[in-house]
């Protein structure tokens, strides 16, 4: 089946021409338009556009420019290529595509200096050349660049004092045109041909080192040579060709009083014949960033391995693995600012969150050292509508951040009254420890003065037991289901199958979400028929914190603390991004999330949220059979499957579903309307329309200038932050899933014994 389909609009017989800034644009020739899809094959595709254009496949090139970048062009040439093309244009109809023809082409003799390929093709069409003159010779020192006046233009040098020495290569009367066929090696240096000029000659400026020795490389580059340093610093660059016994030789130096760099001397006579140079050496870390930043910008997952085969179909240079990996980090870091940097600006930043967000707590915590430790950011919006619209009720979880400096982000997120994570506060921290979770709650008990008990869902491990229990006294403490079922999986030793254990964790969520003792022991007593061992296991992981039979808090049936999921995709959107960037896009994510909430609930007309009005409704269905009978006082027996007590002025139901979830439950809302009430007035104040607007009725505000440098005036100018020590390990990271999921592993099972463990090819 076709994926996304594009118009490639096909050129071919015009000429490209250089416009002041570099930018390529396509001049005449004839224009026809292809509808292709990602399953096209790149042979197919050359194929029909070779037929529309009468040309020869063999000869035929296919290039197009990356959306914004008109000064790279990028060669098609296998079908990856191809759907890479389409995926770049993703966002476009339309895409642009150059038909080129290499033809035969006849030698010509120029004055300019050579690059390898035609030396060496020369060297195979003339007679021989005598032999080259002394170096001492080509070498004319210019000792009046110094003096040069600053007020001329920098690109033209009057020098009267310098000698031009040229090679005269002594040709036949009469050459007729050679028939050559282009070589690979001048296919592949057809990208770099623009670099050919970088350098002209003695009297060319540079505005320091740095930008002569990118230039000197492209000039390498395009000519197919590679060179060694004799001197090379702050001041002075003196380059000689790596081939043994070439004369070629350059060497630029700092204009006094200046910070220009200027070329001195230069013997621009090639006399090597060797192989033309493929290896990586020429290509630095930085000029592979160069050279990938504009297409990383438009493929973030831009891989090294990806990188080092453009490079070689584009330039000719066969670069490792390792070469292109450090490109592409240096890239990422000129595009999205320096990690290191951005740790010293956390004091900056920590202010400007809480002057643009009054109200919102920023705070962070280094070592001795002053490395990174810690980072809470919690804004005034989520705390406000946490306090005024949301169930006293936290979910804690944790994210392993895959950056350069690895970390760990801890998400508090509660639930809104449509019954969607509602984001409250987070933290960048060095690592997951019991000290940083309780660092964690501290903040979150500062940022959050209430005297509500909340109740939290968390992991039972990880010293939350103990700092939930100090930091929030009259709290309770759910346990996360999930991790208590992976916790479970692990620990069990006998050899189960993959279906007893699924039906082990279906009967422990059974229990879990049991509304009373009985239907709780039914459902344990089942896995004691199972394992013994899983049942003693259960009994002794505390019940009281995660059975709805025992729970004595309000967790409103969540029993996992997977609604971090949300932070999850987050924080893997951003987490290769320096720490600032990454909290701005977290806050970026908020603010747009709140001002759709927001604006959405204006189009409600009910009383309560969408979904409560739903789970309402569903319930209403279910009263019909049901009769109801008078107590005495305010209690009510309803019958119908069973037998239930309903105390209406304590929202209170012996099926414990009233009190579970916050919504009258089937019983309830049977004496509800006996009695001739409204079932509205007896549903959870967090539920309703007005309670979920006043949740997102504040807003989080944007942070201009998050990469200004601290103001000297600034009360936290003192403050160092340096990355923390932790780096990435090798290897692939671990990938961290939520949510839903298998957590019991299928076993092998043998075909021959039935037996578990073992196929039947490792049978005994």
């Amino acid at each position: 089946m076709a994926g996304r389909k594009i118009i490639t609009i096909c050129q071919w017989g015009g000429e490209f021409e250089a416009d002041k800034d570099g930018s390529l644009s396509y001049r005449g020739g004839d224009a026809h338009a292809i509808d292709i899809d990602d399953q096209m094959k790149f042979n197919e595709f050359k194929m029909e556009v070779a037929e529309m254009f009468n040309c020869s496949i063999s000869t035929m090139s296919i290039k197009y420019f990356l959306p914004g970048n008109r000064k790279t062009l990028i060669t098609i040439s296998n079908d990856k290529d191809l759907k890479r093309m389409i995926k770049f244009h993703g966002d476009s109809v339309t895409a642009d595509i150059y038909v080129m023809t290499e033809e035969i082409v006849a030698l010509e003799v120029s004055n300019m200096p050579a690059s390898r390929s035609s030396r060496t093709t020369l060297s195979e069409a003339v007679v021989p050349v005598d032999a080259p003159l002394d170096m001492k010779d080509d070498m004319v020192d210019d000792t009046t660049y110094p003096d040069v006046s600053l007020g001329l233009p920098l690109d033209v040098v009057d020098d009267t004092t310098h000698v031009d020495v040229d090679t005269q290569i002594t040709m036949p009367t009469a050459i007729s045109p050679v028939p050559l066929s282009i070589s690979n090696e001048e296919k592949h240096m057809k990208a770099a041909q623009q670099w050919q000029n970088t350098i002209t000659g003695v009297g060319q400026r540079f505005s320091g080192v740095h930008e002569f020795r990118e230039a000197l490389r492209k000039y390498a580059i395009a000519h197919q040579f590679a060179f060694r340093y004799k001197k090379n610093d702050s001041h002075r660059v003196t380059v000689k060709c790596k081939a043994e016994g070439c004369p070629w030789r350059i060497h630029a130096s700092r204009l006094s009083t200046t910070q220009l760099i200027c070329i001195k001397k230069m013997n621009a006579t090639h006399t090597c014949e060797g192989a033309v140079v493929t290896t990586g050496y020429q290509a630095t870390r930085s000029w592979v960033a160069s050279i990938i930043m504009e297409k990383l910008k438009v493929f973030p997952n831009y891989k090294p391995k990806d990188i080092v085969n453009d490079i070689k179909q584009e330039y000719g240079i066969q670069l490792n693995y390792f070469q292109a990996w450090r490109g592409k980090e240096i890239a990422k870091e000129q595009l999205q600012g320096s990690y290191k940097e951005a740790y010293g600006q956390l004091p900056f930043f920590c202010e400007k969150i809480m002057e643009t967000n009054p109200g919102s707590f920023a705070t962070f915590t280094t070592k001795e050292d002053s490395s990174f430790h810690r980072l809470f950011v919690s804004f005034h919006a989520s705390l406000y509508g946490f306090q005024q619209g949301c169930r006293p009720l936290l979910f804690l979880d944790s994210i392993s951040l895959k950056s350069k400096y690895q970390g760990t982000l801890f998400a508090a997120t509660a639930a809104d009254g449509d019954d969607i994570v509602f984001p409250v506060a987070f933290s960048v921290v060095d690592a997951e420890t019991d000290d940083n979770w309780h660092w964690f709650l501290l903040q979150v008990k500062s940022a959050l003065p209430t005297s509500r008990p909340i109740t939290f869902v968390a992991d039972r491990k990880k010293g939350l037991r103990e700092s939930i229990a100090e930091i929030f006294p009259g709290s309770f403490h759910g346990y996360c289901l999930r991790y208590l079922t992976e916790q479970l999986m692990k620990d069990l030793k006998g050899q189960f199958s993959h279906e007893v254990k699924r039906l082990m964790v279906e009967d422990f969520f059974a229990a879990a979400y049991a509304p009373r003792h009985e239907s709780f022991q039914r459902c344990i007593e089942s896995i004691k028929s199972i394992s013994l061992e899983a049942y003693n296991w259960l009994i002794q992981s505390e019940p009281m914190n995660w059975a709805n039979a025992f729970f004595q808090g309000a967790r409103y049936n969540h029993m996992t603390s997977n609604f971090g999921e949300l932070f999850y995709s987050w924080a893997s959107e951003a987490h290769e991004l320096p720490i600032t960037q990454m909290v701005e896009v977290i806050r970026s994510k908020i603010m747009e999330l709140f001002y759709t909430r927001r604006t959405n609930s204006v189009q409600w007309i009910t009383r309560l949220t969408p979904s409560m009005e739903e789970k309402l409704e569903k319930e209403s269905v279910k009263v019909r059979p049901l009769q109801v009978l008078l107590s005495g006082g305010n209690t009510f027996e309803v019958r119908g499957d069973t037998i239930e007590v309903v105390d209406i002025d304590h929202w209170d139901c012996s099926c414990k579903g009233w009190q579970l979830t916050g919504l009258p439950c089937c019983h309830a809302i049977a004496v509800i309307g006996c009695i001739g009430r409204n079932p509205y007035d007896y549903c959870s104040r967090y539920f309703t329309t007005e309670s979920y607007r006043l949740t997102y009725s504040e807003s989080v505000h944007p942070i201009p200038n998050v990469d200004r440098p601290m103001e000297k005036d600034s009360s936290l100018v003192t403050v160092t932050v340096t990355p923390p020590p932790t780096r990435r390990p090798p290897g692939r990271p671990t990938t961290k899933r939520f949510g839903s999921q298998e957590v019991v592993k299928r076993q092998l099972q043998c075909s021959r014994c039935k037996g578990v463990g073992h196929n039947k090819s490792t049978c005994k």
